[in-house]
């Protein structure tokens, strides 16, 4: 039996460089590129989800979470806190307001939207001319505009 001979480490090393497989720079370069591209993409997507998701965290506010309250305030005290009194009137008892029996909120301030705006309040609503209107002002924070969210939508 003969011995295999070995190579150097110096052989070695120049038959790695000269002949052995591998990626060149322009194929680093092109695979980082992807990469940057996805995870761009990745990032743009998440933030179209947070803000479809901030959206429908307002409209539950508006249509389901505020209603309880309200109504719970209204069987105690015979109407919807007016216009005037507004949201307040769940955690503080207005002026003058017989069989307040709150708060009917946990929170100390005014609940906000996603966008750190206070929700606005109406009664008697111009949507809901037999309740209130309650709704957000949107991402843009401007009442009035076609991205804000109601109870009426």
């Amino acid at each position: 039996m003969h011995p295999t001979p070995r190579l150097s480490s110096r052989n070695s090393s120049r038959r790695r460089l000269s002949g052995a497989p591998g990626f060149t720079l322009t194929e680093i370069l092109i695979a980082i590129a992807l990469l940057v591209t996805v995870v761009a993409m990745a990032v743009a997507n998440l933030a179209g989800i947070m803000s479809s998701s901030q959206g429908d965290l307002a409209h539950v506010f508006v249509t389901e979470t505020i209603d309880t309250p309200l109504l719970t305030y209204k069987m105690n005290t015979g109407s919807y806190p007016t216009t005037e009194q507004g949201l307040r009137a769940l955690i503080v008892a207005p002026e003058g307001v017989n069989n307040w029996h709150g708060p009917y909120l946990t929170t100390k301030d005014i609940p906000t939207d996603p966008w750190k705006n206070e929700y606005h309040y109406r009664f008697s609503g111009t949507h809901n001319t037999t309740g209130y209107d309650c709704w957000s002002a949107g991402p843009d924070g401007q009442d009035g505009t076609a991205d804000d969210i109601g109870n009426w939508n």
